[in-house]
């Protein structure tokens, strides 16, 4: 029993686990849908759940709980990995950053003119071209992660700065073209919260309290104003303060151990690549600079 209990966690701890879960969790979905479970599997998706505070809160149905609340969590962890990939990695550069937000402008217009082409002349096109211009880039980077190391870090990063901009283009296009009205009340509320984590993380408020009670007010008010409160996960990460958890001495001080294990190792071997010793120090360094980053 204890080895079921460790392969478990060694399995949770794995980087495949999430697209495993993914699958297992598609696979589930596509039985309950087309099996004899079907229509009480579409039923629960209309269930209402309110959560409100002294008679105001929010009321809405399981489906739209998944679809704008724990997407804006999603968003929000990929908006924490793309905002240190800005600063520090793949991203930090002008050109590298613009490429993904180009990749999603195509991937938008693309199929929104092909659908336009092929439906020309319909009834209801001229209101549906929206439709197509829809990624499902989180179900695209939980398959990717099946693939664990065996893919750069670089298409991974690539993926996340895809889904951010997909995200904003989707949500720009619902608030000029499919929304009847903002309330810009709400939205200004919105606007006055991000403001206010903003100026937390400028004069050094390093507690996530303030931020999370910010991110649960932002995210509301999003919701309430019309436009669609997966971007308030997006915005709330980008003000969240970037801080190093990393003992510098400590980094230092293994690195150079192992670099002087990779010198003292010498050429027993015509090819580095066939010196275990010195192979070994190698991948020990990149899982020590990976941490750091």
């Amino acid at each position: 029993m204890p080895r079921i209990f460790a392969s478990i966690a060694a399995l949770f701890r794995s980087p495949v686990a999430p697209g495993v879960a993914l699958l297992a969790a598609t696979a589930a979905a596509l039985i309950l849908a087309n099996g004899p479970l079907a229509v009480g599997f579409r039923q629960s998706w209309d269930m209402h759940l309110v959560v409100a505070v002294d008679g105001h809160g929010v009321d809405k149905s399981l489906g739209h709980w998944i679809s704008d609340g724990l997407m804006a969590i999603f968003f929000f962890v990929v908006g924490l990995e793309l905002k240190r990939e800005i600063l520090v990695g793949h991203l930090s550069s002008a050109r590298r950053a613009a490429l993904p937000i180009v990749a999603a402008c195509g991937g938008m217009i693309a199929p929104a003119l092909i659908f336009a082409a092929i439906n020309l002349g319909q009834d209801g096109v001229p209101r549906a071209w929206g439709v197509p211009i829809a990624t499902d880039i989180a179900f695209a980077i939980g398959v990717l992660s099946l693939l664990g190391t065996a893919i750069p870090v670089s298409l991974r990063i690539f993926l996340v700065a895809l889904a951010i901009a997909d995200d904003v283009g989707a949500v720009l296009v619902i608030a000029l073209f499919y929304t009847d009205g903002i309330a810009w009340p709400q939205l200004a509320g919105g606007g006055a919260a991000l403001a206010l984590s903003l100026a937390l993380n400028r004069s050094g408020v390093r507690w996530p309290l303030p931020y999370a009670l910010l991110g649960i007010v932002m995210w509301v008010l999003f919701l309430e104003s019309g436009i669609h409160a997966t971007i308030a996960g997006v915005l709330l990460a980008l003000t969240i303060p970037t801080a190093s958890t990393i003992d510098t001495r400590a980094f230092a001080q293994s690195t150079r151990a192992l670099i002087d294990r990779f010198a003292d190792a010498g050429e027993n071997e015509p090819h580095i690549m066939t010196n275990d010793e010195r192979q070994g120090a190698v991948h020990r360094i990149e899982r020590h600079c990976e941490r750091v980053r």
